[in-house]
């Protein structure tokens, strides 16, 4: 007995795929134009909506790290609930007119327990995050399109990297 002919058992709902089975096994079934056109239109919208939906949410766009301190980390949402927060990064901003010294906001979301369990426990430290950037958000994924995936490092917070050569005291005379 055929795979299909064990599916179309249940006549309630595959009456109409038994009739089909049958004709096409008769091989009597031949199409019209207009039959033909209609269904590679169709074929080609729901291809064309497959690969839209890939690339708006499932394509990773960028990747990247930023380091900074974290001024709030949440769960938050009312059906999916997701970890967001929001990184202060120090250092230069180019947008402001004054030149001066400005911290830059990097908001972003998490999908992983463990990476959310690690950044909730770096509080007053230094961390850097590896990210992954989408061009859409979907709602269980967080409402950013920036997906935190990885902590990279964690250090205390004023204390110089200690390998680093650039840190040099300068001599007072």
């Amino acid at each position: 007995m055929d795979i299909v002919q064990n599916i179309c058992t249940f006549r309630f709902f595959f009456v109409p795929l038994q009739r089909l089975w049958r004709l096409i096994k008769k091989k009597e079934v031949i199409m019209k134009t207009s039959a033909k056109v209609v269904a590679i239109l169709s074929s080609v919208l729901v291809l064309g909506l497959g690969i839209f939906v890939f690339f708006k949410f499932f394509f990773i766009y960028s990747q990247g790290v930023n380091e900074g301190d974290i001024n709030y980390f949440q769960n938050e949402g009312f059906i999916f609930k997701t970890y967001e927060g929001k990184m202060i990064q120090t250092g230069y901003n180019s947008r402001n007119t004054s030149a001066t010294i400005q911290s830059n906001e990097f908001k972003f979301s998490v999908e992983d327990e463990r990476v959310a369990r690690q950044i909730e426990n770096s509080s007053s430290r230094q961390i850097k995050l590896h990210w992954k950037r989408y061009l859409g958000v979907l709602p269980w994924r967080g409402n950013s399109q920036y997906v935190v995936d990885s902590v990279v490092s964690i250090q205390p917070l004023g204390l110089p990297n200690v390998n680093d050569d650039s840190w040099d005291v300068p001599e007072v005379f």
